[in-house]
């Protein structure tokens, strides 16, 4: 390894590279990133919000605001939001904070994979430090720093449907072995699946494009009769992936009305999967 004027001349063995540099003073420098708050909470904690929310963020959306994870700080807890306008993820976490102002920030796609990256489920803490342009995590071993998206998150609250009481409940892995058969029968663009209820029992009905049909019936806890709405299959297999519990309980209010999946003994993690019409 040898450097020459603005030239890095690296060897091994028979091979030599010469590469061209810039000079080290116009590396960024992000020392102070204006602090207006910070948060201590266990490193597999923030892990685990980022895992459950990062699969919903949009990918190279013109609304650049969903091309991101929201972290909501809010008195008492933190919230990892994520959505791309036809789903949405929410996982939160209780955590002790002096100050009671409520912070938002919203981390680019390539910081939360970062994240995903760095971030291990052991026994440490991490500090996250919430600036005006910049958000910082800290560990023992290292320190991340990434630049916010300078947008407005949607009010993804009044996405989360009120007042849905037709309600089911159904072990999880039993409800995604249900829904698999029809990622093959889907039409390849929608990938629509319409679960329809009947007292005691849930049928996923998908056709293909020739008029083909696949039908998966399975027992579940319900009294709902007669309530049928249509959804995107993978956006339905993803929310149920990204839940830990052994059971999950569906909601939803009407045939139109978009579907609120979570586990059926908390709701510290909670998904919503937007309508198909079929």
């Amino acid at each position: 390894f040898k450097q020459a004027g603005d030239r890095v001349t690296v060897s091994a063995g028979r091979s030599r590279f010469t590469l061209a540099t810039l000079p080290a003073s116009e590396f960024p420098q992000v020392d102070n990133i204006d602090l207006v708050e910070r948060a201590t909470l266990p490193e597999a904690t923030l892990k685990e919000l980022i895992d459950r929310t990062a699969f919903a963020m949009a990918h190279q959306d013109v609304r650049y605001y969903l091309n991101g994870t929201l972290l909501d700080l809010r008195e008492g807890a933190l919230r990892c939001v994520a959505t791309d306008g036809h789903r949405l993820a929410l996982c939160e976490t209780p955590v002790d904070l002096e100050s009671k102002a409520r912070r938002q920030v919203i981390i680019p796609r390539k910081g939360v994979l970062e994240l995903q990256r760095l971030l291990d489920a052991g026994d440490g803490t991490v500090e996250i430090e919430f600036g005006r342009n910049h958000l910082r995590v800290r560990r023992n071993d290292f320190t991340f720093t990434t630049k916010l998206i300078d947008g407005r998150f949607p009010d993804y609250e009044s996405v989360i449907p009120i007042g849905a009481d037709k309600q089911l409940t159904v072990g999880r892995d039993e409800l995604r072995a249900a829904l698999q058969p029809a990622t093959i029968q889907t039409h390849e663009k929608s990938r629509g699946v319409k679960p329809e209820l009947t007292p005691g029992r849930l049928q996923n009905v998908a056709h293909t494009p020739d008029q083909e049909e696949a039908v998966e019936e399975l027992e579940v806890r319900t009294p709902v009769d007669g309530l049928s709405v249509g959804f995107n299959v993978n956006y339905l297999l993803d929310a149920l992936g990204a839940l830990r519990g052994n059971e999950v309980t569906l909601c939803l209010r009407d045939g139109n009305s978009s579907c609120l999946i979570r586990d059926a003994d908390n709701e510290r993690s909670r998904h919503v999967v937007m309508p198909l019409r079929l």
